[in-house]
């Protein structure tokens, strides 16, 4: 499977016309993108899962399961890889659902080889961030899943900026306890400043 490198990011290239995919399959290659591609939409699900990086291609109209459908698989199965919509057969209406469904974008053959390529560069520097903040977002989870319930009590007053005295009275222990508690968030977490710690329990409830 694709690595998480932004530089091993993979274009995906799924369209049942092979010029088409020859087409684009060497543009990519041109601009030093790696590219895969697949003439339906079955083989591409196979070959991709959440760990998955770079972007796809899709085409609306082909044998078996549609474009839109290879979309939705996508979704259901919990894969976050960016989809333009490449079609010959562009309407309003498959614009819309196609968006509705998180396409990043929708682009009508024939199209400018020069704008796909910068276009396909934005979406993978957007999908490259993406991850990165999903990451972060999990290592906070986990890192904050390691405190016991009583050092979660602690951190939440801790970072609606109560004291310590008046921690331990509404929680009922001793200002002893309180510090000691303290003291393992700050090592469970890996810090113990408290604009750090807002951050982090903002971004775990996000």
């Amino acid at each position: 499977m694709i690595k998480e490198s932004q530089n091993d990011a993979t274009v995906f290239v799924v369209d049942d016309d092979e010029a088409v995919r020859e087409s684009i399959g060497e543009l990519m290659r041109v601009h030093g993108l790696p590219v895969q591609s697949f003439a339906d939409a079955w083989s591409f699900l196979d070959a991709v899962d959440e760990e998955t990086t770079g972007c796809v291609l899709l085409d609306v109209r082909m044998p078996g399961l549609s474009g839109l459908g290879a979309q939705k698989a996508l979704l259901v199965r919990g894969i976050h890889l960016p989809v333009i919509i490449v079609t010959g057969h562009g309407d309003v209406d498959t614009a819309i659902n196609a968006m509705r469904q998180g396409a990043t974008d929708f682009v009508c053959k024939p199209f400018r080889g020069s704008q796909l390529v910068q276009r396909v560069r934005q979406v993978l520097a957007q999908e490259a961030e993406h991850r990165r903040a999903r990451e972060r977002q999990s290592g906070i989870h986990d890192r904050i899943s390691r405190l016991n319930d009583g050092e979660r009590a602690v951190l939440e007053a801790v970072v609606a900026g109560k004291p310590n005295k008046l921690i331990a009275r509404q929680l009922h222990v001793s200002l002893s306890t309180v510090e000691a508690r303290r003291r393992r968030i700050r090592e469970k977490l890996g810090t113990g400043n408290l604009s750090v710690l807002v951050r982090m329990v903002d971004c775990e409830r996000a």
